[in-house]
């Protein structure tokens, strides 16, 4: 019976380990697609899930929200052997075993086709961070957001999700000021198009001040917190900010005003249960309009699965800038 490596994550006698281990497949849960992976990502969650086991129901446990690769057994006639696709989200990595494996099994409803315009690498660097700020994106375009209305914040800009936000929206036209408590990446920040690069403590409502001078047209937000009630306080009339992280905290301490007074918009963006046919369409205007121009070596770190570990801790500690992927070949 084939054998393939995978980062196991296992508990003994209430002691929890983080291990590469050999497997089976008929270690693998059941499911209609078996995929042999190419790459994997590494996000903010799989940190969450590998390090401080949270969402983790039963042991062992192969984390990784993020897989690409192509497939090498079919039962659901929607997909064929050799085709390439993607799985993000739904319970991948947190419920049932995730992408970082050399071979993973999942139900057809997960699969997304490999987009025209993207290769199973560039896919991953995108991950559920790409997804995300892309879903982000369109959220802030289906309520009028456009270049014209004025500069746009993007909060935790050095993260994945920031990183792909800045450069995406660069592209597009907009003009970005970008939010980092990382003073040495400047550079870099300006690099993936920002405009202005500020310093965190600069966005952080200490006074629950409910409304402030009117700064920003729109926002992306994955750290919400303190931060979140800043950009509220701050949103131009009218204006929108998509929310789609909590690294920063999940209170939010706000009041009616900038929503009666201003009008504004604040989205929620779940990147998790997002119905198919919108994840198809946002994951197919990342291989076109909404593909990022850094999806290289200034963006990304490439690692291989025996490195995992230390980078899973990295990310909690918010030591790991832009993308990391994970290439199983290696």
């Amino acid at each position: 019976m084939e054998t393939f490596q995978a980062l196991v994550l296992d508990k003994v006698n209430e002691e929890t380990t983080l291990d590469i281990k050999e497997l089976t497949m008929n270690d693998l849960p059941e499911g209609d697609v078996t995929i042999r992976v190419a790459y994997s990502s590494v996000n903010y969650k799989d940190g969450l899930v590998a390090i401080q086991n949270l969402f983790v129901t039963s042991y062992p446990f192969v984390p990784g929200i993020d897989l690409a690769g192509t497939i090498i057994d079919s039962s659901d006639e929607r997909f064929q052997t050799g085709d390439e696709v993607i799985v993000t989200s739904y319970t991948l990595g947190t419920g049932q075993f995730g992408g970082f494996s050399e071979i993973a099994r999942v139900p057809a409803e997960w699969v997304v086709p490999l987009p025209k315009g993207l290769s199973l690498k560039e896919a991953m660097i995108l991950g559920t961070a790409g997804f995300t700020a892309a879903l982000s994106v369109q959220r802030l375009e289906d309520n009028e957001v456009n270049p014209s209305l004025g500069p746009v914040l993007v909060a935790g800009a050095t993260g994945g999700v920031g990183s792909i936000a800045v450069n995406i929206l660069a592209n597009k036209g907009y003009e970005v000021t970008a939010s980092t408590g990382k003073t040495n990446e400047e550079s870099y920040l300006k690099g993936l198009g920002a405009a202005h690069v500020i310093n965190r403590q600069e966005i952080i409502d200490t006074d629950q001040t409910p409304m402030r001078e009117e700064k920003w047209a729109a926002a992306i937000d994955p750290v919400g917190g303190k931060t979140l009630q800043y950009i509220l306080s701050t949103l131009k009339y009218g204006g929108s900010v998509a929310t789609c992280g909590l690294t920063g905290g999940t209170a939010v301490s706000t009041t009616v005003l900038p929503y009666i007074s201003r009008g504004v918009n604040w989205l929620g963006i779940d990147s998790v249960q997002c119905p198919m046919d919108k994840r198809i369409k946002v994951w197919e205007r990342l291989g076109d309009d909404l593909k990022p121009t850094m999806l290289n070596e200034d963006m990304v770190n490439e690692i291989s699965l025996h490195e995992l570990p230390e980078v899973l801790a990295d990310i909690l500690k918010g030591n790991v800038r832009g993308r990391t992927l994970v290439n199983l070949n290696k």
